[in-house]
């Protein structure tokens, strides 16, 4: 899905006061996310997201009886247009200053003492678009590096399924990391909802000790963080796998962008070699 195509499911949506052209896109992944005036719309990439639109509003809902600071929705049902889901939501005012990761570790703080909603959250899937990120890849890399991914997939899926959590198992974010906070005058308040899941909350902390060692978030900063929350998930015996996990998820992740990006084969490279090697501190960048 292309901005054009985006916009004129926005515009046959007919949710804003404002003709679509003139809507402003923020963002453009696996959703297009427009802003104009008060509002902003989420439309998805295809209609196999429509069952994680509904939920992602009726977890805004439940977030917003218990609460939690959180991006609040404006229309209490998802759309299908044009065989694209569409979501419509209050806009964030401008930020008061970037967040931090000590921000994240206080809303971690709050959602992780929350109770089960009266509707199921899935599981936290970390690997499961790894078979889909590497088939995307295509030719654009080695066999052999796809191969390793697998097996990494599958070695870290089983360790997995065997862990003992530290903490009691219940709702996460998913996805924790500051940029999915936004530090309005009342502070800090979470966004993107989708990811929400029930599953080990050290899925929640392990993001940001990997962050530390592998996308460059200062000692300082993480130590914050840990201060806010209260605990270190590096203390945890299976830390380790967690974040084995999530990096193997990350790289493949990045094939996906491999045919179209020379940017993204050369940083999904140094990834895998970095796997390969067991080079922990080798950095990893966005490109």
């Amino acid at each position: 899905m292309d901005e054009a195509r985006a916009r004129d499911v926005l515009a046959a949506a007919g949710v804003l006061p404002a003709p679509a052209r003139d809507a402003r896109l923020l963002a453009l992944g696996e959703n297009a996310v427009f802003a104009a005036g008060d509002l902003v719309v989420k439309v998805g990439r295809d209609a196999e997201l429509l069952d994680r639109a509904r939920r992602e509003l009726a977890i805004a809902v439940w977030l917003a009886e218990a609460g939690v600071p959180a991006v609040r929705a404006a229309e209490s049902k998802a759309l299908l247009v044009e065989g694209h889901p569409v979501t419509v939501w209050h806009r964030l005012p401008d930020p008061v200053r970037p967040a931090e990761p000590r921000d994240l570790a206080e809303l971690l703080r709050v959602v992780h003492a929350l109770p089960a909603p009266s509707f199921d959250l899935p599981p936290r899937e970390l690997l499961g678009g790894v078979e889909r990120w590497l088939r995307l890849a295509g030719e654009a890399i080695e066999p052999a590096d796809a191969a390793y991914l697998r097996e990494r997939r599958d070695g870290f899926a089983a360790a997995a399924a065997g862990l003992t959590p530290r903490l009691a198992p219940g709702p996460i974010h998913g996805d924790a990391l500051p940029r999915n906070v936004h530090v309005g005058a009342d502070g800090p308040v979470l966004v993107d909802l989708e990811t929400f899941s029930a599953d080990l909350r050290e899925h929640d902390l392990v993001v940001m000790a990997l962050s530390r060692d592998r996308y460059g978030v200062p000692a300082a900063a993480y130590e914050s963080f840990v201060a806010t929350y209260g605990w270190d998930v590096r203390e945890w015996e299976g830390c380790w796998v967690l974040r084995g996990a999530r990096e193997t998820a990350s790289c493949a992740w990045v094939a996906q962008h491999a045919p179209s990006n020379p940017k993204a084969l050369v940083e999904f490279e140094r990834r895998v070699a970095s796997l390969r090697d067991g080079d922990e501190t080798v950095r990893w960048y966005p490109f």
